[in-house]
């Protein structure tokens, strides 16, 4: 008889459980893809391979797991994260940087939400100073220029979000991203994928 191995659980709390405010605007820190990829250069040289933190944040509508994207203008569509420092941790980044686009502006230095950064889904990685970034390292490249580490980020029951106002925060289904690079990316449409290989239990 066949040994199935059980496949990993993971909780996905209802869409309804959460409300979504808004705050002041965050602007990239660059204003153009050029930019972004002349300042990926300078550091480079300063720091070597740049490290950035993503976060796949699911919930579920109707017992269908959803993805929450950040859009910015009608077609960009990005996971909420962003690059880490020289010498931090990349899951405390991440968490930082999730409070810091999601969460009310508080006096406290503790968060409102308690981000629980869980597995490591994929990493992507850009082997030059351009826009082309790869599930590997290509055989001919000895020193990537950037990684991107996506980590499965556990939600709470129920919480409140604070969304910059140049951004809007969209729970996207899993039909919609799966094969469509040509809306989302290779990086966001390959994460129905990737996270097959989790038992959904919803809350």
């Amino acid at each position: 008889m066949c040994d199935i191995q059980k496949p990993p659980s993971m909780y996905l709390p209802p869409l309804t459980n959460f409300t979504f405010g808004s705050k002041e605007p965050q602007y990239e820190k660059d204003p153009s893809v050029s930019a972004r990829f002349k300042r990926l250069k300078n550091e480079f040289g300063m720091w070597g391979m740049r490290q950035t933190s993503e976060a796949l944040l699911l919930l579920h509508e109707h017992n269908l797991p959803h993805v929450l994207l950040l859009q910015l203008g009608t077609a960009f569509f990005k996971l909420p994260g962003g690059e880490v420092r020289p010498g931090q941790d990349p899951r405390e980044s991440l968490k930082e940087t999730l409070t810091h686009l999601l969460c009310k502006e508080t006096d406290s230095n503790s968060s409102p939400i308690d981000w629980k950064v869980s597995d490591v889904v994929c990493q992507w990685w850009r082997p030059s100073f351009e826009p082309p970034q790869y599930p590997y390292i290509p055989p001919h490249v000895s020193c990537p220029k950037e990684c991107r580490t996506i980590y499965l980020v556990e939600l709470p029951e129920r919480a409140t979000f604070a969304v910059p106002k140049n951004y809007r925060l969209v729970a996207a289904p899993l039909f919609e991203l799966y094969d469509n690079s040509s809306s989302y990316g290779p990086v966001i449409s390959s994460l129905p994928q990737l996270i097959s290989r989790y038992n959904p239990i919803y809350m």
